[in-house]
């Protein structure tokens, strides 16, 4: 299979890539997953990555109705610590 990512015409998922690619000087959770998309893959599949967590949060918020809050990087970083000493994968 192919590595590369596939040319979207869906104009979309070309807005939720273009507010993915502007995570990287956030402060926030998803700024921090990106980041962490980043060490872990090239850029472009990172940003695929980051738009998708995107939708899959807007899809959320559209189809419950409930309302997104930032729990902030620290709060993201401490679930992170706490995940991968569960699996035994401690960075």
């Amino acid at each position: 299979m192919s590595g590369k990512t596939k040319r979207v015409t869906n104009r979309a998922a070309q807005a939720l890539k273009l507010a993915a690619a502007a995570l990287p000087s956030s402060q926030s959770a998803l700024g921090t997953h990106f980041q962490r998309m980043c060490a872990r893959m090239d850029k472009p599949k990172a940003v695929t990555a980051a738009a998708h967590k995107l939708a899959r949060l807007i899809y959320t918020m559209l189809t419950r109705g409930e309302e997104y809050t930032d729990r902030g990087q620290d709060c993201y970083e401490e679930r992170y610590r706490q995940r991968a000493a569960e699996s035994g994968s401690v960075r």
